[in-house]
């Protein structure tokens, strides 16, 4: 699976251009899915979550996997807010192990 790594803020400005790489990723990468390290995330609105949110529809529509790790405690309450950790596969890291255990 590949890894992106997701930083600094995943807000209204940059939601777009974030989506537009994952779903490129997702689209052209041969993988059997993708991984978006969050442990570089400081802070998340509404537009970052939509974007991760549309990323994953994009891949369960090619049938492939995408994760979220290493997502800070901060970030994570945000999706156990919205009740969206039920929908997310999340992982405690992108480790080799980790990813063949998931």
């Amino acid at each position: 699976m590949a890894v992106v790594q997701a930083h600094g803020s995943l807000n209204a400005s940059n939601a777009h251009d974030f989506h537009r790489s994952l779903v490129e990723r997702i689209q052209c990468d041969k993988s059997a899915g993708l991984v978006v390290d969050m442990s570089r995330v400081e802070s998340l609105d509404s537009a970052g979550l939509i974007s991760l949110v549309s990323a994953l529809k994009q891949a369960r529509e090619r049938s492939k996997r995408f994760c979220l790790c290493s997502v800070p405690p901060t970030i994570r309450i945000i999706f156990e807010l919205t009740q969206l950790d039920r929908a997310f596969e999340m992982l405690e890291d992108a480790s080799h192990d980790t990813l063949l255990a998931a």
